[in-house]
């Protein structure tokens, strides 16, 4: 164990370790303790670590091992994003207002722990995962692996810093509106928003006013695909209308038949950035990439206005950290921005809310027009490169708000439409900081982008990239 090597193998090289008996359960956990003690301090990842409990699970999956217990992830380490819930934990939001620990554990917890996962730790969020980037009064700021002085983005900045330094092989996340793809992109990994309604959110249903899903956090597709299988399977919350259902893993290792690909790089007239040479650099070169596989590869531009934030995303967005702030009961104790966006939530009232979620059809059904074309979109996961820790700090609401919106443009509409979504990491950029592209498919259709994605994995390898320092 002393290679660290198998810190980087993943979620399938931690079972390839178990399963061949070249590293126990507990092993594997003290191992990633010990990084987790070692690199913590500069990265800033977890809220808190289960240093203990993890042992125990650990001891207990190498007996259900060694008695033939046969599970889809016994042994292996999870971490968990801060906003979901882990029995006897706070679920704190980033905040210091929560008081009350929750008493079960989530769906998608139990869901891994049923199949033999070991949570590892809870992973940094901002605020009530109100801004792309992960820093708060109370946790301090998370730093990107790939360059300290970066932000790992948001909300699930904490999963996806651990993942790309070893420090877990792999964390769960959340997304209502860019928030597995942001930190995915920043971080050199692979992070997939599914189909809404494809993963629970119980206990809290109608996360973000329908915007939010969650999701996973990891290094390679197959990962990504094997932890689908898991979270993925049972029954949907309650009043949600299942998803057709996906063989993941397979999905995943099935060649694609030879698709077409609408590739897109405008941004709205409201957009706060322009798109950085760097990013559009990413998506020209992974279009080549896609023509040279044997796709068919089109450039068009989004209709006017179909981009976000519109007033309909941005509603509903704002009532949803309003909704998770009073369900907190303790709004004083929150971050002054985040106060005034409580405010600003409250004087939108109950009837613009209902008016947002109303546009929600007729938004969908303009998009997804689209893919009478397509079978596929390819746009930049964000704008911009990501920016550097403190870019708002000591800044007031709306200047914070209008950056954060900058980042936006090409993420959020799929939160709106409620298809799915991945960040596909596209190399380094000169100073080596990662670059991504996003792929959006037809409702229900992740198999498509699990096929793509593992086909310009096996052509990339970018798992075998690690950030500097923490090799």
């Amino acid at each position: 164990m002393a290679d660290s090597d198998w810190a980087f193998g993943g979620v399938t090289g931690a079972l390839e370790l178990l399963e061949g008996g070249k590293a126990s359960a507990v092993e594997l956990v003290e191992g990633f303790l010990k990084r987790i003690d070692r690199y913590d301090r500069q990265l800033n990842c977890f809220r808190v670590v289960f240093a203990e409990r993890a042992l125990l699970e650990a001891q207990q999956a190498d007996s259900r091992r060694r008695a033939g217990e046969r599970r889809p992830l016994l042994g292996v380490p999870i971490a968990v994003k801060e906003d979901i819930d882990v029995a006897g934990e706070l679920t704190t939001f980033g905040t210091r207002a929560a008081s009350r620990p929750a008493e079960q554990d989530a769906e998608v917890v139990r869901r891994l722990r049923e199949a033999g996962a070991i949570v590892i730790g809870k992973t940094n969020v901002p605020e009530l995962c109100a801004v792309p980037w992960t820093e708060s009064p109370t946790y301090g700021a998370t730093r990107n692996p790939w360059n300290l002085e970066r932000t790992p983005g948001g909300s699930s900045g904490g999963s996806a810093a651990a993942v790309a330094a070893g420090l877990v092989p792999a964390a769960l996340g959340s997304d209502g509106g860019g928030s597995i793809r942001f930190p995915a992109a920043y971080c050199h990994l692979f992070g997939l928003k599914p189909q809404r309604g494809r993963v629970p959110l119980a206990p809290h249903l109608d996360a973000c006013q329908g915007l939010s899903v969650n999701g996973c956090l990891t290094r390679t597709v197959a990962d990504t695909a094997l932890l689908y299988s898991v979270i993925a399977a049972g029954p949907p919350d309650p009043g949600v209308v299942a998803p057709p259902p996906i063989d993941f893993p397979e999905a995943a290792r099935r060649a694609p038949e030879r698709l077409r690909f609408g590739v897109a790089t405008n941004l709205p007239a409201s957009a706060t950035v322009r798109l950085a040479a760097v990013n559009r650099a990413a998506v020209e070169e992974v279009s080549g990439q896609l023509r040279d596989l044997g796709h068919r590869v089109e450039e068009f531009r989004f209709p006017h206005g179909a981009l976000v934030p519109p007033p309909h995303f941005s509603v509903r967005f704002l009532r949803g950290v309003r909704d998770d702030a009073v369900a907190l009961g303790r709004i004083d104790l929150l971050e002054r921005r985040i106060r005034a966006t409580v405010r600003v939530a409250d004087l939108l009232g109950d009837r613009a809310v209902r008016w947002a979620r109303a546009q929600e059809e007729a938004y969908r059904r303009r998009l997804e027009a689209l893919f009478d074309r397509f079978d596929l979109l390819l746009t930049p996961v964000t704008p911009a490169p990501p920016p550097p820790i403190g870019r708002c700090e000591g800044r007031g609401w709306l200047p914070t708000m209008l950056f954060a919106g900058g980042t936006v443009p090409f993420a959020a509409p799929w939160n709106v439409t409620g298809q799915p979504a991945c960040s596909v990491p596209a190399g380094l950029d000169e100073e080596g900081v990662p670059r991504a592209v996003q792929l959006v498919a037809p409702p229900g259709r992740e198999d498509l982008l699990l096929a793509v994605a593992a086909q310009l994995e096996g052509e990339r390898r970018w798992a075998e990239l690690r950030p500097p320092g923490f090799e």
